[in-house]
């Protein structure tokens, strides 16, 4: 495994765990489709929420939710469909949240957002 994708599982861990507090429950991690991965599938208040999970230990590029791209958010929507066709069973209600993640070299959390509905 590399650095990166180490670096971005222990962010999903720790959004996953943010959002579990907040009352979300989880329902799948790292659903793989044809348009990339779906980071999250979590439900809340009766609605399935496709969560973006995005975590850096430098802000020296930006902000970790500046690289989600309007093509990013597309894929995640066309990857979330294809997640509810897979599961007939969800609810018709969802949205795409995402989590932004900064923390330090050693694992320790500087800050986390959790942006709610974004769109296209």
């Amino acid at each position: 495994m590399t650095y990166r994708q180490e670096i971005g599982n222990k962010g999903e861990k720790i959004a996953a765990d943010y959002l579990i507090d907040k009352g979300y429950i989880l329902l799948d991690r790292n659903f793989h489709t044809r348009y990339g991965e779906l980071d999250l599938v979590m439900f809340e208040n009766g609605m399935i929420v496709f969560v973006e999970v995005k975590t850096r230990t430098s802000a020296s590029f930006g902000a970790p939710e500046e690289s989600i791209t309007s093509l990013k958010l597309e894929h995640l929507q066309n990857a979330g469909l294809l997640w509810l066709q897979a599961h007939p069973e969800s609810p018709d209600d969802w949205r795409m949240d995402a989590v932004s993640i900064l923390m330090q070299k050693n694992g320790k959390i500087r800050d986390i957002r959790h942006f709610i509905n974004i769109n296209l």
